[in-house]
């Protein structure tokens, strides 16, 4: 990517940007006490910290460290005055072919994180990922997959959802089960999905440039009761990350008053 922590804020604040979500890998180059001063200096509040979950190893030595790193993230996320840390479950391990051992595993993890996040005020925004990638880092691919896994958590005053329109658009069953959410909805992440795809992670649309009605899901969620911000997400490997810093939010800004 262009930028280090400091030159991403700096160019969100010059561009009247102060709502960011935070990656954990541009945190931890930096360290969390010079984050949260660039932060402050820049006027920016934390929507995010992500991603954090991935608790479906089988071992339990190996199971029980990746907890203790989400107790950290979630101290973490406290500390950068962030709502929430965005967490996915996780895929399955190696030669594994059971979602659903899976599935029940990350159900279980997530539960061991409930008095952690209450204890500090942190909600866990459970993300769905696409069905392409669902094994590698998820066993959960659609809105209503999450929701079940929420009811059986029965923790609402902690656990909700992030929806990324990337992940969920083709879904028909989409409307209704955002509508179920209501107000467990905790974040809208919106790009777009190219015709020509030709990396399901790394080759993000910035919105209005593919397939996705951004604006219609934003519809459906403010409807259920959404009321967040739109965090434009973009992965883009090979297009947008060798752009210029300021030409991609820029273009960002831009894209959120005619496709958001």
């Amino acid at each position: 990517m262009q930028c280090d922590f400091r030159e991403s804020i700096e160019c969100f604040a010059r561009h009247g940007v102060h709502q960011t979500a935070i990656w954990r890998d541009k945190l931890n180059e930096i360290g969390l006490d010079e984050a949260v001063r660039i932060l402050q200096d820049n006027d920016m509040t934390v929507n995010a910290l992500c991603p954090g979950g991935l608790l479906t190893e089988i071992d339990d030595k190996s199971f029980n460290a990746a907890l203790d790193l989400n107790r950290r993230w979630i101290d973490q996320s406290a500390a950068l005055g962030a709502d929430s840390l965005v967490i996915i479950t996780g895929g399955l391990a190696d030669g594994e072919t059971n979602l659903a051992a899976a599935r029940d595993r990350a159900l279980e993890g997530f539960f061991r994180l409930i008095d952690p996040a209450r204890a500090v005020g942190i909600r866990l925004a459970v993300e769905p990922l696409h069905p392409m990638v669902c094994g590698g880092r998820s066993v959960i691919s659609t809105v209503a997959n999450a929701l079940d896994l929420l009811d059986d958590l029965g923790a609402d005053d902690v656990f909700g959802l992030a929806v990324d329109s990337y992940a969920v658009w083709w879904d028909l069953a989409l409307s209704d089960q955002l509508a179920r959410a209501g107000a467990r909805l905790l974040h809208f992440h919106a790009s777009d999905w190219l015709r020509d795809t030709k990396d399901v992670r790394f080759d993000r649309g910035m919105p209005g440039d593919g397939m996705i009605d951004n604006r219609q899901i934003r519809g459906w969620m403010e409807k259920a009761g959404f009321s967040g911000p739109v965090e434009v997400e973009i992965f883009s490997r090979d297009h947008w990350w060798q752009h210029p810093a300021d030409e991609v939010v820029r273009t960002i800004v831009d894209r959120r008053a005619t496709h958001l």
